[in-house]
């Protein structure tokens, strides 16, 4: 029987989570995590930042996708256990619970149309098929072909190639939450997916990363809405890195051949380091590299300390 949830985990969680490999919870949702088991999940990110009740700048929306792999007691307090996440997947944009008035989980709307906030304290709950249906439609609207992917306008560079210099014309139209959901066997089938999943990272990473390469600065955009940048993975997946936005950086495609090769890497302070004495001096300022990464505003979206300490130790040449 398939049985979805909604985890629900902070910006800077209370409990000991890591979202792409970890969730950490007490007893009182044992039942509903194992109902899970096997199953996929939605997490879920709460107004509160932080466990203060004051704590603000969560975006009150679903913003990925994991699968259950197992269930674990936690050694250290008997009332806790985790729930071992494989396959994790952020959505290309974040899904609002309510979206101009419709709530994907129904028993989180009231008769009168208000919130039911007793069921939303809930950290987490069971999701009906077809709620985890729409979701998944609503979050990955932008790769099954939904919703097309706006563009800034990039940067104008000098001495640029003239096809890079131009952003997509036509804006993309304002979303639509009432899509059709997407059977329970496609939703498997492309989770699983390669191309699917290449297709999510690359439009979660680039969207954090504003289409600008992180270590460069440069946002250049062709007249098609394509970015010259990519979306690189710091652990590879080869190496089971997650398809994470923690776990990804945007770059321009000489840095990423760079990057994958180890003749670059990030500091935990996210200075760029090179490795000079196999680094040929005429790559060293092509491109012009910057001191220090470019990172998204939210804290929570920067490259995670232990992927890049696994770049450093186990791909770098430096």
């Amino acid at each position: 029987m398939i049985v979805n949830a909604v985890f629900t985990t902070k910006v800077e969680p209370a409990y000991d989570d890591l979202p792409e490999v970890r969730y950490h919870f007490p007893k009182t949702y044992l039942n509903q995590v194992e109902a899970a088991l096997d199953n996929w999940i939605v997490y879920y990110e709460p107004r509160r930042s932080t466990a203060d009740l004051s704590s603000s700048g969560g975006r009150s929306a679903y913003f990925a996708v994991a699968r259950v792999q197992s269930i674990t007691q936690d050694a250290f307090q008997a009332d806790h256990f985790y729930a071992h996440m494989v396959d994790y997947l952020e959505f290309s944009r974040p899904v609002p619970f309510n979206e101009g008035g419709h709530y994907y989980e129904a028993a989180l709307r009231k008769a009168d149309g208000s919130t039911n906030k007793g069921a939303f304290r809930r950290a987490v709950r069971n999701l009906r098929p077809h709620e985890f249906e729409a979701i998944f439609a609503a979050g990955f609207a932008r790769i099954i072909g939904r919703d097309p992917l706006e563009r800034s306008e990039p940067d104008r560079v000098p001495n640029s190639q003239p096809n890079f210099l131009l952003a997509a014309d036509n804006p993309a139209p304002a979303f639509e939450h009432e899509l059709p959901a997407v059977p329970a066997r496609r939703i498997e089938t492309k989770l699983v997916s390669r191309p699917f999943r290449d297709r999510a990272f690359a439009s979660a990473v680039m969207t954090a990363y504003g289409d600008r390469c992180a270590l460069t600065g440069l946002q250049i955009i062709d007249q098609g809405g394509r970015s010259e940048a990519e979306a690189a993975h710091v652990r590879s997946v080869a190496q089971d890195g997650p398809d994470s936005i923690r776990n990804g950086i945007a770059v321009s495609r000489t840095v990423h051949w760079m990057f994958d090769a180890g003749l670059l890497s990030i500091a935990d302070d996210y200075t760029i380091l090179i490795a000079k004495r196999i680094v040929p001096d005429i790559l060293q300022d092509l491109p012009p590299l910057r001191a220090k990464l470019t990172v998204p505003a939210r804290a929570d979206l920067r490259p995670h300390p232990s992927y890049l300490r696994f770049h450093r130790e186990n791909i770098f040449e430096g």
